[in-house]
């Protein structure tokens, strides 16, 4: 498995990886038409998850959101292909911040921060990108792959500029490490937790959901402040960050509270360009447990 997973890095994903972005964007329209056109990846995933959150919508409107949102998801694979070999010029040329100041002032006072971001844009060239635009080490929380060979080239390709990628189980081991240091650990929360009985329950994008708590749990453990961080797309190929203040003493607040604020958040922005969510994932596969 790990040749085959090795012959298909080296000979398919790095080639296409060289390709420069203007190339790499008819691939990215030819595979729109190969994956919405002909093959209908997901297609009943994407438009039930659409559907069931704008139910005040038209079909017509709803299937245009679909229609959008397969056309960004090409452009995300062509463009997450390419964040294996882009350079550091590169990236700094596609990825800027609106605000660093609000986050540089926590660097400045020797204070470390947690953020939390959805699935919305492109996180795969943030993460390539963020640790060369604000002051904190940065550190990035992700579930491994199941192919051992492709979880080192991830963990590779999205460290190459400075995130230190660490696996859900060691968060707290490197928290500790890092107290001494100024540190932004980031968290997507928006993903479907294994078991909804841990999870917090509530109403997102018109549908009972189970949010990940460990965004809220980690903060207030350390009450380290929480920013929540959005990812624009200024055009194709070039997006924007930008943070909003949630906590600077998470001690201080309600269970809960975090982890609403950072879900209406980000319910927000998708509700204002929908397309840019990651609308094929089965976000609502379970179902509210009973006295939960």
């Amino acid at each position: 498995m790990k040749i085959l997973s090795a012959i298909l890095y080296y000979l398919v994903i790095i080639p296409i990886s060289l390709l420069p972005f203007p190339v790499l964007y008819l691939i990215s329209d030819f595979l729109f038409f190969v994956i919405y056109r002909v093959i209908g990846y997901r297609k009943a995933v994407v438009f039930n998850n659409i559907k069931n959150s704008f139910p005040e919508k038209t079909e017509q409107e709803q299937l245009e959101i679909q229609r959008k949102f397969y056309h960004h998801l090409c452009d995300l694979i062509v463009e997450s292909l390419k964040t294996f070999t882009i350079s550091q010029k590169q990236v700094l040329k596609r990825v800027t911040c609106k605000n660093p100041e609000l986050i540089d002032a926590y660097f400045d006072e020797n204070k470390s921060v947690i953020i939390a971001g959805g699935h919305y844009n492109n996180w795969e060239i943030f993460a390539v990108a963020v640790d060369k635009i604000i002051k904190h080490k940065t550190i990035g929380i992700y579930k491994p792959l199941t192919s051992k060979f492709f979880d080192e080239k991830m963990r590779e390709t999205r460290s190459k500029y400075g995130l230190l990628m660490i696996p859900t189980y060691e968060v707290k081991h490197y928290l500790e490490k890092y107290k001494n240091v100024p540190t932004a650990t980031i968290f997507g929360f928006d993903q479907s937790p294994s078991n909804p009985h841990k999870a917090y329950w509530t109403k997102f994008l018109n549908q009972d959901t189970a949010v990940l708590y460990g965004t809220e749990k980690l903060a207030r453990e350390y009450n380290y402040p929480v920013l929540y961080g959005r990812i624009n797309k200024e055009s194709r190929g070039h997006y924007s960050f930008e943070f909003f203040k949630v906590t600077d003493n998470p001690k201080d607040t309600a269970p809960g509270e975090i982890t609403e604020h950072i879900t209406r958040a980000l319910e927000k922005d998708i509700r204002a360009i929908p397309q840019y969510w990651l609308w094929s994932h089965k976000r609502w596969k379970h179902k509210r447990p009973e006295g939960m």
